[in-house]
Parts: structure tokens; C-alpha cells; sequence
């Protein structure tokens, strides 16, 4: 269920990135709308409060603030930079969780996660290529539009790992509750920016509009299926399983796209998705009997 949840994913970055007759405030509040229509369906068949209960309004407030604003900083980036690399480094926000989660929940941080917190930071600098660091602005290793989509990128995946620590913060509400305050949240902030922006536009294309209106579709049962992932699996090998949306992104990329990626983006793409890999191992590992053998055998990843 992880792997197709990501295929789906991928499908939302795919059309993001092909339908460039529509700016990204608009696909973004198509993923809104398609994650709140279905959302606001299970807070009314199960009677729940779409404000959330007292105490946790605040943070769901801010949950939606930062989890629209990442999601429309990521469809930015799939717009402004190679796919592949957006992919890696929005995929790069496992890592981010645990700076943040040492920060604000202080939460222990051991060698193996800080070897992969290093190892990460190298792999993003290795894909974004900031000129202070690669000198120039040779389209062969830098273009200000790609810096442009990096940058963004990496502020996306920083909103996305504040919203996991707040989520764990949101444990007692439904997650109906949750994705509905989100979509609802993420339509008012995208049409808004697009508005302010003066870009609002819609496809006169037949096929375009059908586009956007798979984006929603996608994007639920994507989130669906994550959501029944996590359920039935523990959380360690549906993060492995995540992770198969990068090799998705890279096959499109070289193979539809024509756009192979350099030898800076491949090796920035094998140390993040490695460092991802590790923790998703060690969360698996952590969830183990502490009578288990492989717990025993991988104890170096928990140390």
C-alpha cells in the first residue's frame, strides 16, 4: 500500500510539473480541494467537532499554516527544478524531523542520527548547487531558477517536518478532523497568494482540466492509502516504502522528460535517500521486541 501510495505521489508531482499552462497556487488548491471534499465526508459521518477539541485548535491552526504552506512551496519546486531533484529533497524532510524534534520535543539525538542529519545536508547541497559554494552561474551547474526551486524546495520540507512534530501533538484528534482543518486552511492561503500574485488562471484545455481534476483524486487516494499503510504496517518500512517515489521521479525524468540528471544530482540523490533508508531501518528496529535477534544484531543504528 506504501509503494502505490507513492506511485500516486508521484502522479500529483508528474501533473504539477507537465501542466504548465497553470501556476502552482492553482494545482495546489486542486490537491486541497481533493483532500477536503472526502475529509469533510468522514467528519459528518462520524460526528466529529471540524474545529478539533479544546486545547488542540491552536496547533491545529498552525498545522495547516505550515502543511499548505510546504505543500505549495513543493509545487513550486516541481515546477522550477528537475523532478528527480525536487523529489530528493522534498523526501529529505525524515531528517529535518529529527533536528526539529531534538529542538522542540527534546527528544535524544544519538551518533547514527547525526551521522545522517550530515550526510543529508551534504546530498542537498550536492542537488541545489549554491553558487557561493560552485562558483558562477554556468548553466551547467547552476541556474538561477533551479536555485529559485531548491530554495524552495528545502522550505517546503522544513514546513512538512514541523507538521509531523506538531501532528504528534494532534495524537487524540481524528485524522478526518485533521485533513479537513488542513484542506480547508490550504484553499483560503493558495487562492489568496494566487490572487495577491495576479496569476489566478484555469486550463482552457479539455484535457488539462482533467489533469488537475486527477490531481485531487490522486492526491486522496494517496493519502488513503498512507493513511491504511500505517495502520496495518509499522511505521519504519512504509517510510522505506516512501522512498520508492524517488525512483519513480528519476525513471519519468530520464526516460519522458529527457532530462538526465548530472553526476552532482545523482550523488546528492544516493546520500539522502541512503540517510532516509538508515532512519526508516532504525524506526523499524526501534519498534522490535528488545528480544529480537536482528534488534540485536542492528543494535549500531539505535545507539
Amino acid at each position: 500500500m506504501a509503494v502505490v501510495s507513492s506511485f500516486f505521489f508521484f502522479l500529483c508531482s508528474l501533473i504539477v510539473r507537465t501542466v504548465d499552462s497553470v501556476g502552482f497556487m492553482e494545482h495546489a488548491t486542486m490537491r486541497f480541494v481533493g483532500v477536503l471534499l472526502p475529509s469533510v465526508c468522514l467528519v459528518i459521518r462520524g460526528h466529529h467537532d471540524p474545529t478539533g477539541e479544546e486545547g488542540t485548535r491552536f496547533i491545529l491552526f498552525v498545522r495547516g499554516v505550515l502543511g499548505s504552506a510546504g505543500l505549495v512551496f513543493q509545487f513550486y519546486a516541481f515546477q522550477h527544478m528537475p523532478l528527480a531533484d525536487a523529489s530528493v529533497l522534498i523526501f529529505s524532510a525524515p531528517i529535518f524531523v529529527t533536528i526539529f524534534a531534538r529542538i522542540f520535543l527534546k527528544e535524544p539525538c544519538g551518533p547514527t542520527q547525526v551521522v545522517t542529519v550530515l550526510v543529508t545536508v551534504i546530498g542537498v547541497v550536492l542537488i541545489s548547487r549554491p553558487p557561493f559554494l560552485f562558483g558562477g552561474t554556468d548553466s551547467q551547474h547552476y541556474s538561477f531558477d533551479n536555485l529559485l526551486g531548491a530554495v524552495s524546495a528545502i522550505s517546503g520540507t522544513v514546513c512538512s517536518a514541523n507538521v509531523y512534530i506538531l501532528l504528534r501533538k494532534l495524537k487524540s484528534l481524528h485524522y478526518a478532523v485533521i485533513m479537513s482543518s488542513f484542506a480547508s486552511i490550504g484553499i483560503l492561503m493558495s487562492q489568496a497568494g494566487s490572487l495577491a500574485m495576479g496569476t489566478f488562471c484555469l486550463p482552457c484545455d479539455f484535457f488539462e482540466r482533467l489533469y488537475l481534476v486527477f490531481l485531487g483524486v490522486f492526491s486522496f487516494c494517496g493519502q488513503v492509502l498512507l493513511t491504511k499503510a500505517l495502520q496495518l504496517e509499522q511505521a519504519g518500512p512504509v517510510s522505506i516504502c516512501r522512498t520508492a517515489d524517488i525512483v519513480y521521479a528519476f525513471v519519468w525524468q530520464v526516460a519522458f522528460l529527457g532530462e538526465v540528471p548530472n553526476a552532482f544530482s545523482i550523488v546528492g540523490a544516493v546520500l539522502v535517500t541512503t540517510s532516509v533508508l538508515v532512519m526508516g531501518v532504525r524506526k523499524w528496529i526501534l519498534e522490535l521486541s528488545p528480544e529480537s535477534q536482528i534488534r540485536k544484531r542492528l543494535s549500531i543504528l539505535i545507539a
